[in-house]
């Protein structure tokens, strides 16, 4: 696990390129893969990447939201590069559109915006937080290099409610990695999720029973977070259809603090 944990920061630190374009509002990144035996680069990583490279392209703002559509597979054998451009920025608020591309094309675009923090008051309506699962909870996700804990199988191929939730913890990181880390972990389970409630299918029947691929993915910030203390990424899937199902979920602490928020649709066609 510490290696998958260190090729994945690694992914998260971009490479600044110069642009061929004598302009201020661009700015592009290059960003490495993840070495996983997958046959495809994993969304969570472009999702991470993009959230990174929007906060180095306005660092002087904190990510509100992004709204990703993903547009074709990405090679794990070539750099991604990111184009960042800033359509708006003002004293509040900032307006960026990023494109992640290899030399096939584009392999997905995102609209996101930016926020200076602003003081105000608080209030949440949402339900209460259970408190974090026992150790004995701890569930092994491929892609996740961090602690997870859950007491939901997402490998049953029974019926039930499409709900999931998992507490996770990274290792001990800087803050400014919490969105994106986040942003990594929101992109695995939505599919699966949805899935329990088909009767003779799971996730880990992908590319064999079904095919499934997301298609896009929207994230919401609420507020500033560690990913490195306890979260609960809470989630159902109220629909599947058409080939397509559609999932959504929180983000909470501890404590009960709303933190982050995310949606996700993708293909699922089952063979009737």
């Amino acid at each position: 696990m510490p290696e998958l944990w260190n090729d994945l920061l690694n992914c998260l630190d971009l490479r600044a390129c110069p642009s061929d374009e004598d302009r201020d509002d661009i700015a592009l990144f290059d960003g490495t893969n993840q070495q996983l035996e997958y046959h495809r680069l994993f969304g969570g990583q472009l999702l991470a990447q993009l959230v990174r490279a929007a906060q180095l392209s306005c660092p002087g703002k904190s990510i509100k939201s992004l709204h990703a559509v993903f547009a074709r597979e990405g090679r794990a054998d070539e750099p991604v590069r990111y184009e960042i451009t800033r359509r708006h920025e003002g004293r509040s608020f900032a307006t960026l559109s990023a494109v992640a591309q290899q030399s096939r094309g584009v392999l997905a675009t995102a609209s996101v915006s930016m926020h200076a923090h602003e003081d105000g008051p608080e209030l949440q309506t949402i339900e209460a937080v259970p408190p974090v699962l026992p150790a004995d909870a701890h569930t092994e996700f491929t892609l996740i290099p961090w602690e997870t804990r859950t007491t939901t199988d997402l490998s049953h191929s029974g019926v039930s409610a499409p709900e999931f939730e998992m507490w996770m913890r990274t290792p001990e990181v800087d803050p400014d990695f919490a969105p994106a880390l986040t942003a990594y972990a929101t992109d695995l389970n939505l599919i699966g999720t949805a899935l329990l409630g088909v009767d003779g299918f799971d996730h880990t029947g992908n590319g064999t029973k079904f095919t499934s691929a997301v298609t896009s993915h929207n994230l919401w910030f609420h507020r500033p977070f560690r990913s490195d203390e306890w979260l609960l990424l809470r989630q159902h899937s109220p629909i599947l259809v058409h080939g397509r199902c559609f999932g959504r979920g929180d983000v909470l602490t501890e404590n009960g603090s709303l933190v982050a928020s995310f949606a996700q649709e993708a293909l699922v066609r089952i063979p009737q």
